[in-house]
């Protein structure tokens, strides 16, 4: 993979990362996984809709501003007092567009995932034992298990060390997409269907609504 492929904005990427192997290495050592869900957001300079769920929407701050970076950066935020989470920069230089990385399967390094995951626990209880499936599900849980910190890895080039990907397309028809997770008001809802996820995939994220995000209208029976 190079620069190139993360030239086009979120939008168009989101859906291409499916299939493909992120790996991260540190001193403890490598995990690599493969991507099995995604979430595009747009911001300033974007040439899609207005995004009300992006950090970006409006202006550049300290905290978005590894989003307007070249494509192929590392824009990783700091949510609910707890969780990492690492967004894959795309479009120009200047023009804000991200991908959340929201699950994957584990396929390299799965006991040092299993360590860090485990360390997140308050408990080290069987009850809260993590299944493999379950390691990182979620973009908090994919970031521990990957050892990713804003302190480490916001800003940097994703196509140097540490970080690796190799691109492994999937099919279109193995692709669903639906409302983003979590996402509060309109950005959350069906007219903004901007997460991507492997159909069948044990991996993928169980869907939320953020709040005050619409619902969709149930479908008919019969």
């Amino acid at each position: 993979m190079d620069r190139s492929f993360f030239m086009p904005d979120a939008l168009s990427v989101a859906p291409r990362l499916l299939g493909s192997i992120l790996s991260v290495d540190s001193p403890q050592g490598l995990v690599g996984l493969r991507i099995t869900e995604t979430e595009a957001y747009l911001g300033v300079g974007s040439t899609g809709p207005y995004d009300p769920g992006s950090h970006s929407k409006d202006r550049k701050t300290a905290r978005n501003a590894s989003m307007f970076l070249p494509p192929g950066h590392a824009y990783v935020y700091f949510t609910y007092g707890m969780h990492f989470a690492l967004n894959l920069v795309c479009s120009q230089e200047h023009v804000a567009s991200g991908v959340l990385i929201r699950s994957g399967q584990i396929v390299q390094g799965l006991d040092l995932a299993r360590e860090r995951r485990h360390a997140k626990q308050s408990t080290r209880s069987a009850s809260n034992y993590v299944k493999d499936a379950q390691l990182a599900r979620g973009p908090g849980n994919l970031a521990a298990a990957m050892g990713i910190t804003r302190e480490s890895h916001d800003g940097l080039d994703l196509l140097a060390e540490p970080f690796h990907i190799v691109q492994s397309g999937v099919a279109e028809s193995d692709i669903a997409r639906g409302p983003r997770v979590g996402v509060a008001g309109v950005a959350g809802g069906p007219a903004y269907p901007w997460r991507f996820w492997l159909k069948g995939d044990p991996t993928v994220s169980a869907f939320r609504p953020g709040r005050d995000a619409p619902v969709p209208p149930a479908k008919p029976r019969g």
